[in-house]
């Protein structure tokens, strides 16, 4: 591996992790406490992660039930969760918040089959974005003699091929997340 390609590996990472836990919200009809990552509740004046405001429990494939360590934040987080805008029922039952998975209709499996593909599309840019740096870096240090211009197709070649095999992975994690989606 050239150095180009190697300074480029965190990048191709990041947008590969990014892309796994955009896609871990995703609802698909089981209860889940991932549908929560990401949600920020405003406790004590300060944006904290629901996992470090309260216990989070799946109890069944149906409900996830939230339970705060202070009871007098329960109802920030049942506005956060609201504003989250999960598509769950959501009950607050006192000391704890109740959140209800609705069965998946065909209709809405195809819809988060849509918004998964979008995802996969964003990340695909993103590494698209990374090789035409990484490839104008190599075509500079090839202008400036720095590197040889065979160096320089090696070079280019190689990061083709190093696209193409996170392209199939990220192929590969979202075949299985739309399993995961039509799964009935």
């Amino acid at each position: 591996m050239n150095q180009y390609l190697a300074a480029k590996q965190p990048d191709f990472s990041k947008t590969i992790d990014f892309f796994k836990k955009s896609i871990a919200s995703l609802r698909t009809g089981r209860a889940n406490s991932n549908l929560l990552s990401g949600i920020q509740a405003e406790a004590y004046g300060v944006k904290t992660p629901l996992q470090g405001l309260a216990a989070i429990n799946v109890p069944d494939a149906q409900s996830i039930v939230i339970i705060p360590w202070d009871k007098n934040v329960l109802k920030d987080i049942e506005k956060a969760v609201t504003e989250a805008d999960l598509g769950v029922g959501i009950v607050n039952e006192g000391d704890k918040i109740r959140l209800t998975i609705p069965k998946m209709t065909e209709e809405n499996r195809l819809e988060l089959v849509k918004k998964l593909n979008q995802q996969q599309e964003d990340a695909r840019i993103s590494l698209r974005q990374i090789r035409e740096e990484t490839k104008q870096v190599i075509e500079k240090a090839e202008a400036e003699k720095e590197i040889a211009e065979d160096d320089k197709f090696r070079f280019i070649k190689e990061l083709d091929e190093e696209i193409n095999n996170r392209n199939e992975e990220l192929k590969t994690i979202r075949d299985g997340k739309e399993k995961e989606i039509m799964t009935i």
